[in-house]
Parts: structure tokens; C-alpha cells; sequence
């Protein structure tokens, strides 16, 4: 990514004029964004996560685990957490300065009957439906839309589609919507990312091109596809793996012994044999599909 476009995603002074800090009384960080309350609340495993309670009135400091519910993700650390309650108080206060406007409308969607709408602009309405959701755009608007990223009928739904419509109409959007969309097209859609902003993305910055290059590094390699504990085998993880990753017959299949330190560190992508250290094996197996199987591989 650019320097440009990376300075364009980051707040760099934000204004926390607004928000109060303390420590609850179970020793957790806290914050209070006006009627939304963070805490930075550490699992029994360790690590931690960002947990919020709504309504919560009482002072900070009296507050305790049992007020916050959800799991907005991990944090590493209290400075990492103070930089997510800064960019939830960016968020609400630019939300506040966009004029949208919750409706309801009696339109059918491609997800179904519309429940609510909200009305960003003239031509922009990103309605709520039972089971999903997603943008309606204008004929108007859905010219806008560069052409690499247009669809045909304008709709866009709400998992990652609507990425493209923030991408679009930047100014209908707030800060950190605009950073999550820009990471949306940069992992979904990395090649039309790189012909919009004529740069290339490097490894780190799209998850559908790293993980491309991952497979084609391995087309050879035996990739895992399943595995279980070995029940046979303590301290062992069976595996089953395929070349490449992509099985095409029941034949393909070969399984393998790996120890299972090693495998809790696999990659985002896969875990890939290494024919010195991990033995093909041909014992009784954990897979409930392949006892009785004859292994002849």
C-alpha cells in the first residue's frame, strides 16, 4: 500500500476529549464513549479481547465483567486498546455529522422483504432484511461505481459488497467505515485494487492474494486438508493431506503423523508435510471415515 493511501486510513490525533478512562473494579481497563461503555477483558487462556456494555450508568470503577457482554476481537495490549476506543469515539462522532436517516420502506431485496432501511443519500439505501441485507443504488449512483468493481443490478450486500459503495461515496461514510472498506477490496477483490490505485499490494496486505501464493508455492506439496487427535498416537495429530490441497479423488489421499506442538502453529493457510520429518502412516485411525478403510496408499 502507498504511504499516501495508509496516512488517508489513520487518525493521527484523535480527539479523545470525549471519553473517560479508568480501571473497573476487577482490575480491567475501561472507557466510556457517551452512553457506550469498552473494557479490555483478559480470557482464562490469556489473551485479550474488546467487550462492551451498553446503558451502563453506574461509575466506571464500579463496574465488573459481569456488566460487559460480545467479543469484538483481541487486543494485544492497553495501548492497542486505548487505540480502538479512539477509533470507536472517531467513529461516533462522525456519525453524528452524517445526515442518515432509519426508514421503513415496502421493497422486496434479493435477501427478501425489506424490515428497515437506512437512507444514506439520494440513490444510497442500504436496507435490513430477516436473514441478511445489503445497498440499493440508483441508476445514477451505480454508474459511479468504477467499472472493475460495478455489478449489473445494483445491489450489493451487506457481507462485503458494500465495501464497494463506501469505496465509491467515501463521503457518506465515516473514517473507520472507510478504513474497514478499504481493507474489505484489498482482500476480496485484490486485483481490481491494484489496477484502481495502479500499485501493487505486498504480502501482508490481501488475504485472497497471499493465500493464492501460498497454494501456488505448494502445487507440489502435500497440503492438509483434516486432522484430529490421534487417539493411537498421544502427543500426535493424524492428518490427511492432498497434494496441492485440492483433492480430486478418494485415491489423492495420503494420511500423516505430525506432532501436535507442531501443528497448533500451522499458518493462516494450511499446514504443509514435510516428507523428512512427518511420516506417512498407515495405522488404525481417529478419523471416524477411514476406520475400517483399507489404507493401501
Amino acid at each position: 500500500m502507498t504511504a499516501a493511501l495508509q496516512m488517508n486510513l489513520q487518525e493521527p490525533n484523535p480527539d479523545l476529549s470525549r471519553v473517560e478512562f479508568a480501571t473497573s473494579a476487577d482490575g480491567m481497563p475501561v472507557a466510556r464513549i457517551s452512553d457506550l461503555v469498552l473494557a479490555m477483558v483478559t480470557s482464562p487462556n490469556g489473551f485479550a479481547f474488546l467487550a462492551s456494555a451498553v446503558s451502563a450508568h453506574r461509575p466506571l470503577a464500579e463496574l465488573t465483567r459481569a456488566n460487559f457482554n460480545g467479543h469484538d476481537g483481541r487486543v494485544a495490549d492497553e495501548d492497542e486498546f486505548r487505540a480502538r476506543v479512539a477509533e470507536t469515539a472517531g467513529h461516533k462522532r462522525d456519525l453524528a455529522e452524517l445526515n442518515r436517516v432509519r426508514t421503513r420502506m415496502s421493497t422486496s431485496t434479493p435477501w427478501g422483504a425489506s424490515q428497515m432501511a437506512v437512507i444514506y443519500a439520494d440513490g444510497v439505501v442500504a436496507h435490513s432484511t430477516a436473514g441478511h441485507g445489503g445497498f440499493h443504488l440508483s441508476a445514477d449512483r451505480n454508474a459511479k461505481i468504477h467499472p472493475l468493481l460495478r455489478k449489473d443490478l445494483p445491489w450489493y450486500e451487506e457481507d462485503c459488497e458494500w465495501a464497494i459503495v463506501a469505496l465509491s461515496f467515501p463521503e457518506l461514510f465515516t473514517a473507520h467505515e472507510r478504513a474497514a472498506a478499504e481493507k474489505t477490496i484489498r482482500n476480496t477483490w485484490p486485483d481490481e485494487w491494484e489496477a484502481i490505485h495502479g500499485a501493487k499490494l505486498t504480502e501482508g496486505e490481501s488475504w485472497i492474494k497471499d493465500c493464492r501464493a501460498f497454494y501456488q508455492r505448494h502445487a507440489a506439496d502435500y497440503v492438509v486438508t483434516s486432522a484430529i487427535f490421534s487417539e493411537h498416537h498421544p502427543s500426535m495429530t493424524e492428518v490427511v493431506a492432498v497434494v496441492g490441497g485440492n483433492r480430486r479423488t478418494d485415491d489423492d489421499e495420503r494420511r500423516f503423523l505430525v506432532p501436535s506442538d507442531e501443528y497448533a502453529g500451522r499458518g493462516r493457510f494450511g499446514f504443509v508435510i514435510n516428507p523428512v520429518r512427518h511420516a506417512q502412516y498407515h495405522g488404525p485411525s481417529s478419523f471416524i471415515g477411514w476406520r475400517g478403510r483399507e489404507d493401501g496408499s
